[in-house]
């Protein structure tokens, strides 16, 4: 936990990091960001650095690399297609809160509690970590579940009815874009357990818990989406992130009041 008066210089690091690492992102020939995306990544950042420090950061970024990577897998052929991410995968704003609004929740309250100073909220604060990682790994299995599927699905179904359609498709599923979510969920946890947010347990409730919400959000990706014009993509994103960061605190919950 971070001492009150650790705050000042935490976020002065959060600032300077921030400013540094998306200047170059500004200024790489490859658009992983629009100019909104880069100023709401950087508000990001510095909340993340401010609250959770290094260990947070890491996370954030390795999902935030990995998703991007991901994205742009089989891109020309999503293309030709019509299946691909707008703006050839770059994020805007709205791209940065959806996938990581639950997440900025749960590191505020890990910051707030630390400001507080209390050892009562302990396990609450364990909790908060946890749904923090369990948000990007939920993101970050249905981001690659997404995009593998819609490059290298070679079957792919809707998950309501288990009807074939087309790549793409709202609410489909594959066998190999499950696999890759699924393998996306676990490494993230494995990497939230080893730099000491989570504990071994957590990675079970992690990859659980994105499992169900990414098969969830295909659902309603497969009923709602298609009806109410008001619920977009980044909508059910944030959807799906509290959903995974809900499930996971849940089942720890539980687990430590069995």
């Amino acid at each position: 936990m971070l001492s009150l008066y650790d705050f000042p210089s935490v976020w002065l690091v959060a600032v300077g990091l921030n400013t540094l690492l998306l200047t170059i992102v500004w200024l790489a020939p490859k658009k992983l960001l629009t100019p909104a995306g880069i100023l709401n990544a950087w508000l990001l950042g510095v909340l993340i650095w401010g609250t959770l420090g290094l260990k947070g950061y890491t996370i954030v970024s390795v999902y935030f690399i990995v998703g991007s990577a991901v994205t742009r897998i089989g891109m020309a052929q999503k293309e030709a297609e019509g299946i691909a991410e707008k703006r050839s995968g770059a994020r805007g704003p709205e791209n940065v809160w959806g996938s990581a609004f639950t997440a900025a929740l749960c590191a505020l309250g890990v910051g707030i509690i630390d400001w507080l100073g209390t050892d009562e909220m302990l396990f609450l604060r364990s909790l908060l970590l946890l749904g923090y990682v369990a948000s990007f790994c939920t993101k970050l299995s249905d981001t690659c579940a997404s995009e593998v599927g819609k490059a290298y699905g070679k079957r792919t179904f809707l998950i309501t009815t288990l009807q074939p359609v087309p790549r793409g498709t709202e609410g489909a599923v594959s066998l190999e874009g499950t696999l890759a979510g699924i393998f996306a969920s676990v490494v993230l946890a494995i990497l939230g357990w080893g730099i000491n947010l989570i504990d071994g347990w957590d990675i079970i409730w992690c990859v659980l818990a994105a499992f169900i919400a990414t098969n969830l959000e295909s659902v309603i990706g497969a009923t709602l989406q298609s009806r109410w014009q008001w619920l977009t993509n980044e909508l059910v994103n944030v959807l799906n992130t509290f959903i995974g960061a809900t499930a996971a605190i849940l089942f720890a919950w539980m687990r430590a009041n069995i």
